[in-house]
């Protein structure tokens, strides 16, 4: 009688999981994180120079001004079409598509605009190259949340912010601080081309999860309707408008304060500009390390709750210390960066949100993508245009509580908020979820996402 050996593996419990995955990086997308933070750090290189270089370069004031509005539009613009040109080709050939903008522009930039001097060239090739990141970045964002289980989304996009505000304007600025002493500004941005094009070709070429690869609309959509869809999708869906209006809450406030806040705490609290600065840093810092930790939390506590509460709630209590303490104690350093930490802390709740909203729309994450990057650049310019409109008849401190009503406000706003199976609709992220087929897909018991409260 013949035995029969079973094969030790089989009476093996699970296999452990890989470290990325420990630590929230869905494994199949891991080198695309990394290549992110370079692509960043690329990206962020000028962020603290380029001003003044070209005012040095004798390109006036207006006009300089003029170069960066055309670019935040462009950006604005792009944010927007990431998601919806996601849904119809696939995030990688959107992302592929922002790579190539960001070299070609730059180095007409580099080789045209900048060694002529030549004001149209500049508009036009820094203009453009605007497309470049935004088309890049937020493509690999709707592909994390396309591929990433949903149970571990908010983890996941927590670690993309990590590595998005990392590289802007975190480490772009440091290389750039190490770099144009030695090499000078202008051979410095074609340093950050190098970045750019290592960074992007490690997320592309490294990157074999499939789901990135394919449209994500559903089969059959036309091309117009999906472009038309990631507008439409903002009163198809009420929720996915309130959403994005939540999204322009978010960073609104961030946005004004650059126009007023300098002046505040150099005149009014009587801090010297390098300090200003080093506050701004202690801000960007701070919200950089709990962009990971908000995302985390939100997996735990819910991403509903965090959202209203850490970042809503919070922020409208840290903005108005923001004001208020340096105001009450003066040119006192050490609350000062306390209260700047809080508010940059604060900001970081509302990472969940981009968990939240393509959950919200499970079968068309890419247009729900595309509402969120709209109210991301709707932001920029709204930030700046309350500061324009209520600065001079309530001052300082008006202002600071125009944005704290605003942040109670997107808390209020948040709670409503609800997946499709809290109200009574198809639970995304299941066998089959539209978007959702790919490596890091699991069983189906082992997908139920938690309770999203």
């Amino acid at each position: 009688m013949s035995s029969t050996r079973l094969d030790p593996r089989s009476e093996a419990g699970p296999a452990p999981r890989h470290w990325t995955e420990r630590i929230g990086i869905p494994r199949p997308l891991a080198w695309g994180f990394i290549g992110l933070l370079i692509f960043m750090i690329g990206d962020g290189v000028e962020f603290g120079y380029l001003s003044p270089y070209l005012l040095d370069q004798g390109v006036p004031g207006q006009r300089v001004a003029l170069v960066f509005t055309v670019y935040g539009a462009t950006a604005s613009i792009a944010a927007w079409f990431s998601g919806a040109l996601s849904d119809m080709w696939g995030p990688r050939r959107v992302m592929w598509a922002g790579l190539a903008i960001w070299v070609v522009c730059h180095i007409l930039f580099l080789t045209m605009a900048l060694t002529t001097v030549n004001y149209g060239l500049i508009l036009l090739t820094y203009g453009l190259r605007g497309f470049g990141y935004p088309l890049f970045a937020f493509g690999f964002l709707v592909w994390v949340a396309a591929a990433t289980p949903q149970r571990r989304l908010g983890t996941a996009v927590g670690w993309f912010w990590f590595a998005f505000t990392g590289g802007l304007p975190t480490l772009g600025s440091l290389v750039a601080s190490a770099l144009v002493p030695w090499i000078g500004p202008y051979a410095t941005l074609w340093a950050a081309l190098g970045l750019i094009v290592i960074g992007g070709l490690i997320a592309l070429l490294m990157v074999n999860e499939p789901t990135g690869r394919r449209r994500l609309a559903p089969e059959g959509e036309r091309p117009i309707m999906t472009l038309l869809g990631s507008l439409t999708i903002l009163w198809r869906r009420p929720r996915i408008g309130v959403g994005a209006i939540v999204r322009t809450i978010n960073t609104a406030p961030q946005f004004g304060f650059l126009v007023f806040l300098p002046i505040f705490f150099t005149d009014t609290v009587g801090f010297s500009l390098e300090q200003w600065l080093r506050l701004l840093t202690v801000m960007f810092a701070t919200n950089i390390v709990f962009n990971l930790i908000f995302g985390v939390v939100g997996d735990r506590l819910g991403w509903r709750r965090t959202v209203a509460w850490c970042g809503g709630v919070g922020s409208a209590v840290s903005v108005l210390a923001l004001y208020y303490v340096p105001a009450a104690a003066g040119p006192q350093y050490a609350l000062a960066v306390l209260v700047a930490a809080f508010y940059g802390a604060t900001l970081a709740g509302y990472v969940p949100l981009s968990a939240l909203m393509p959950s919200l729309a499970p079968e068309h994450k890419g247009q729900a993508m595309a509402a969120l990057n709209l109210g991301a650049g709707v932001s920029v310019v709204a930030g700046p245009a309350i500061v324009a409109v209520f600065l001079e008849p309530l001052g300082v401190a008006g202002v600071m509580w125009i944005f704290a009503v605003l942040y109670l406000a997107s808390a209020v706003m948040t709670m409503f908020l609800k997946l499709p199976e809290e109200t009574g609709g198809r639970t995304p992220g299941g066998a089959g979820a539209p978007g959702r087929r790919g490596a890091t897909a699991e069983p189906e018991a082992e997908a139920a996402p938690p309770n999203r409260e």
